[in-house]
C-alpha cells in the first residue's frame, strides 16, 4: 500500500538563488555578460585554431577541443539559469533534467581526460622533443581527442543509468541552479547507499586517476626544465606549459572542492557559489589565459583584426 501512494515526480522546481529583485537583477546582468564574453572567446580560439596555418600544432588542437567543453557546458547550464533568475524559480521536466545532467557529466569527464592528455603533450614536448612531431601526429592526436569525447559519453551513460535507478516521490524542489548529482541523489526517495559507493568508485578513474598523471607528468617535465643549463631556456620551457598548469589548477580546485572535499557544514549558499565558480567562471577563464598568456594567439588575433581593417577600408 505505501507503494502504491507513492507519487512519481514528473518535473523539478529549481530555487536557483533565492533573494530580492536587485540582487537578481544583477546577478542576471552579469552571468549574461560573463556568458557572452565565454561564447564569444572561445568561438575565436576554435576559428582561429582552424583557420590559421600556424596554430595547426597538437597544444592548439586540443585548446581547441577545451573551448567545445566550455561552449557546450555553458550553453547547457547558463541559459535555464538565466529565466530561474528573471521568474525567482524555474520548472523542468525530469527528462530535462536528466538531460542536463548528462550533458554536465559528459563536458566536465571529457575535460578531466583532455587536461591529462594535454599534459602529456607537454610532456613529450618538453622531455622527448626530437621525437615530438613522429609521436604527436595529426592522426594520433584525433583518436586521443575521440578517446575523450567517448570516455565521457560513456562514463556519464553509466552516471545517468545510476541515477535513473532511484526513486523520485517528492518532494521535487531542488534548492539549486542546475540538476547536479549531489542535490539529485538527496532527493531520492529509495536507499541510496550502493548508488553512492558505485559513484565514488566511478570517480578513481576519471577524477582521481587523470590529476595523479598530469602531477606525475610535471614532476618529470619539472625535473627536465630545472637540468637545462641557461636560464633562458628554462623559462622558454616552463612557458610552454604555464598556461595549462593555471587551467589545470583552477579546474581542479572548482572540481575537487564541490565535489571531493566533505560538504558537512558547508551552506547550501556557499555550495551553490562553488557550482557557479566552476559552471559558469572557469569557461570564461579558459580562454583569457590562452590567449593573454600566449604571444601565437595574440600574433594570431592581430593579425585577423589588421585583415579585416583593411578590408573594410578598401573601396
Amino acid at each position: 500500500m505505501q507503494e502504491k501512494n507513492l507519487t512519481v515526480v514528473t518535473e523539478f522546481i529549481l530555487l536557483g538563488f533565492q533573494g530580492s529583485q536587485y540582487l537578481r537583477t544583477f546577478l542576471f546582468c552579469l552571468l549574461l555578460m560573463v556568458y557572452y564574453g565565454t561564447i564569444c572567446g572561445n568561438l575565436l580560439i576554435i576559428t582561429l585554431v582552424s583557420s590559421i596555418k600556424n596554430l595547426h600544432t597538437p597544444m592548439y588542437f586540443f585548446i581547441s577541443q577545451l573551448s567545445m567543453s566550455d561552449i557546450l557546458l555553458k550553453t547547457d547550464i547558463v541559459p535555464n539559469m538565466l529565466h530561474i533568475l528573471l521568474t525567482n524559480r524555474g520548472t523542468i521536466t525530469f527528462s530535462g533534467c536528466i538531460i542536463q545532467f548528462y550533458v554536465f557529466c559528459v563536458s566536465g569527464t571529457f575535460e578531466c581526460f583532455l587536461l591529462t592528455v594535454m599534459s602529456y603533450d607537454r610532456y613529450v614536448a618538453i622531455c622527448n622533443p626530437l621525437h615530438y612531431t613522429s609521436i604527436m601526429t595529426s592522426t594520433y592526436c584525433m583518436r586521443m581527442v575521440v578517446i575523450c569525447w567517448l570516455l565521457g559519453f560513456f562514463t556519464a551513460f553509466i552516471d545517468i543509468l545510476m541515477i535513473l535507478m532511484l526513486k523520485y516521490c517528492g518532494p521535487n524542489i531542488i534548492d539549486h541552479f542546475f540538476c547536479d548529482l549531489v542535490p539529485l541523489i538527496e532527493m531520492a526517495c529509495s536507499d541510496t547507499y550502493f548508488i553512492k559507493l558505485q559513484i565514488n568508485l566511478l570517480s578513481i578513474p576519471t577524477v582521481i586517476t587523470p590529476p595523479i598523471i598530469i602531477i606525475m607528468s610535471y614532476v618529470k617535465i619539472i625535473s627536465v626544465i630545472l637540468r637545462i643549463s641557461s636560464s633562458t631556456g628554462r623559462q622558454k620551457a616552463f612557458s610552454t606549459c604555464s598556461s595549462h598548469l593555471i587551467v589545470v589548477s583552477i579546474f581542479y580546485w572548482t572540481l575537487f572542492t564541490v565535489y571531493i572535499v566533505p560538504t558537512r557544514g558547508q551552506t547550501l549558499t556557499i555550495s551553490k557559489i562553488l557550482s557557479l565558480l566552476y559552471t559558469v567562471f572557469t569557461p570564461l577563464i579558459n580562454p583569457i589565459i590562452y590567449s593573454l598568456r600566449n604571444k601565437d594567439i595574440n600574433k594570431a588575433v592581430q593579425g585577423t583584426f589588421t585583415k579585416y581593417t583593411r578590408c573594410g577600408n578598401c573601396p
